[in-house]
């Protein structure tokens, strides 16, 4: 274990992770240009133990992106391009008949630390369910015994917004597994503009790893040690009990432009997201503006919009500001 964990208190151990993560977006930025936002939010969901589900179009670097933040956090790394003819046991593994006759267990590609799972809508909802099990304990099943895979686990799931022909839309179930629904957009003119120069000539960049396997599963242990305030806690369950049409306390927004409100998940992911983004910030304990902070990638995938809301072209987080707004 390295000396940057050797640490006497947890103050000091959250001062450390705010040092690594400021050198984490050091090593990231001489490959990837700008998108610091979804950096951010990535790098909260894993310390987090938590997965992503991110949402760009083709040519915006998703890709690249992952592979540089595995290689700087020293992460074993698979990915799984997701196709209509892709099966279950292309993911988890399948058994073999080895020389002596005998079943072997042959592992798939989820069996590592850091794995994405391409265009994950791209295929039906019997093999986009065998990350269920992974996603959720942390183990796999297959012919009937139970595999544990390797910590940290991490799951980045990326989706793409247009060509919607031959796609199958993730389960709700699967949705809410998700901590983090992340929105990549377009760079800005100049982040353009620095990323053609950069991948138009010759250059030879090498990725530093600033932290490894056991430094990870050490800092998301420290973030569920975090203590929260009970007024941060109240604010957040607040926040998603705001979402939730059809009740007594609910309000018009609520009820005029939701059909489902979100899961108590919510909540948790909420105060979890919150520590780590209050930590990687040099913060011990988390306050309501941190919850603010990650309400929108956290809320986004469980809020579902009923027909008037589609109608008057409003957004889910459009609908999250209002429910932010309601609570000040």
């Amino acid at each position: 274990m390295k000396d940057i964990i050797t640490v006497k208190n947890d103050i000091e151990a959250v001062e450390n992770l705010r040092k690594a993560y400021v050198k984490l977006n050091e090593e990231i930025a001489k490959v990837i240009v700008g998108q610091k936002k979804v950096i951010e939010e990535v790098i909260i969901s894993l310390f987090s133990k938590g997965h992503c589900l991110l949402i760009g179009v083709p040519g915006l670097a998703k890709t690249l992106l992952i592979t540089t933040i595995a290689k700087a956090l020293g992460l074993k790394y698979n990915r799984i391009q997701f196709t209509p003819d892709l099966m279950p046991s292309d993911i988890i593994g399948s058994e073999i008949l080895d020389e002596e006759r005998k079943f072997k267990f042959i592992k798939g590609p989820i069996f590592c630390n850091f794995l994405l799972a391409d265009e994950i809508n791209r295929t039906p909802p019997k093999t986009q369910s065998a990350l269920l099990e992974a996603m959720q304990e942390k183990t796999v099943t297959a012919a009937g015994k139970q595999f544990k895979l390797e910590e940290p686990f991490f799951v980045l799931a990326t989706q793409n917004p247009i060509e919607q022909e031959g796609t199958y839309p993730l389960p709700e179930a699967q949705l809410d597994r998700f901590m983090f629904n992340i929105l990549l957009d377009y760079p800005s003119i100049d982040e353009e503009i620095t990323i053609v120069e950069q991948t138009t000539s010759a250059r030879n960049v090498t990725i530093e790893q600033v932290l490894d396997a056991e430094e990870i599963i050490f800092y998301q242990n420290l973030i569920y040690r975090i203590p929260v305030n009970r007024n941060v806690i109240s604010y957040a369950v607040n926040l998603v009990y705001s979402t939730r049409p059809g009740r007594k306390e609910s309000n018009s927004i609520a009820n005029k432009y939701v059909t489902w409100g979100c899961s108590p998940r919510a909540s948790q992911f909420l105060i979890i997201a919150a520590k780590t983004y209050a930590a990687l910030h040099g913060k011990y304990s988390p306050d309501i503006e941190d919850v603010k902070a990650v309400a929108h990638p956290v809320m986004r995938h469980r809020l579902i919009k009923n027909y008037q809301a589609e109608a008057e072209g409003i957004t889910n987080d459009m609908l999250i500001d209002e429910f932010i707004k309601l609570l000040e």
